[in-house]
């Protein structure tokens, strides 16, 4: 079962009777969240947190099951955060599902979920003050999306002060993102440990998305070639073929043969720097985003 519960009915006696009962607390504000989280850390327990935008699929579960074996309790935040969308794109069109997604985190065990509005977030007036890195603007996913990752470190860093956890999750699918806040956590000096989690695939080895439910099925089917792709890569890696250009002019060929496919970048890069890699080795991650007829798909594979 499920409670949404307000400041003063989260006293100490109430959340207790919530670890006993394995009752998920839905918190919609900071104050609400605050004293959760305060309640569970007076009894000494460990506080993971995975941040998501919602329309869960099995690959954000993964994350929460990954989260439980780090920590006794599980916040999962569902915010779809305005400040990392572009002027261009699909902030309206986002998927939202805010009852199936609690639902799901019930059945999954998370322990609190907090589903704050946009105004709970970020107040009426203008921000003045956002967390940025200006080298990851200028490359990849900060350059095809200007501003992007300012939106992801602001919030990202705003959940961390709200929640203050022991540990946070996220998915490698994003890989520049995780790279990014391994680094914000560590110049910042956040006392958290990052841990990134497998990209979760569907049987056909798309990576699971929350995007991938805009796809026509013939759309679908072209997907499955960016995974196709980087698993040539890796094999040509793994056979001896070392330089970069080579093993990116492979990956270029496999996706060109699809006319429908709009390759924005295809590289090697370091997976915390984010530099290309002009030789590949062992660890290096293979970046890919693309556009399948008009639904844009992000991949990556690690050397």
């Amino acid at each position: 079962m499920m409670s949404t519960v307000s400041d003063n009915l989260l006293s100490v006696q109430y959340l207790h009777r919530c670890q006993q009962d394995s009752v998920l607390i839905q918190a919609n504000t900071i104050s609400e969240v605050r004293n959760a989280i305060r309640s569970f850390r007076a009894d000494g327990k460990t506080i993971a947190l995975v941040p998501t935008m919602g329309a869960l699929h099995d690959g954000h579960i993964s994350l929460v099951d990954i989260a439980r074996q780090h920590a006794d309790v599980v916040v999962t935040s569902i915010f779809v955060n305005p400040l990392q969308f572009g002027p261009n794109e699909d902030l309206a069109k986002y998927p939202r599902s805010i009852e199936a997604d609690i639902a799901r985190l019930n059945e999954s065990g998370s322990d609190i979920v907090f589903t704050p509005d946009v105004e709970e977030m970020y107040g009426r007036s203008p921000n003045t003050v956002f967390v940025e890195s200006p080298d990851n603007d200028s490359i990849f996913e900060g350059a095809v999306r200007p501003g992007h990752f300012t939106g992801v470190l602001t919030v990202v860093a705003k959940l961390f002060h709200i929640v203050q956890p022991d540990f946070a999750v996220f998915g490698q699918k994003d890989l520049q993102q995780l790279g990014l806040i391994r680094r914000m956590v560590e110049e910042l000096n956040f006392p958290i440990q990052i841990i990134g989690a497998p990209i979760i695939r569907e049987v056909d080895g798309l990576a699971m998305s929350s995007r991938n439910r805009y796809l026509n099925s013939t759309d679908r089917t072209r997907a499955t070639l960016l995974y196709k792709t980087l698993t040539t890569i890796k094999h040509l890696f793994a056979s001896g073929v070392l330089d970069s250009n080579h093993l990116i002019n492979s990956g270029l060929e496999m996706l060109a043969a699809d006319a429908n496919i709009k390759v924005d970048y295809l590289q090697i890069v370091d997976p915390i720097s984010f530099t290309p890699q002009s030789h590949a080795t062992n660890g290096m991650g293979v970046i890919l985003a693309a556009r399948v007829g008009a639904t844009r798909l992000l991949d990556n594979i690690i050397l």
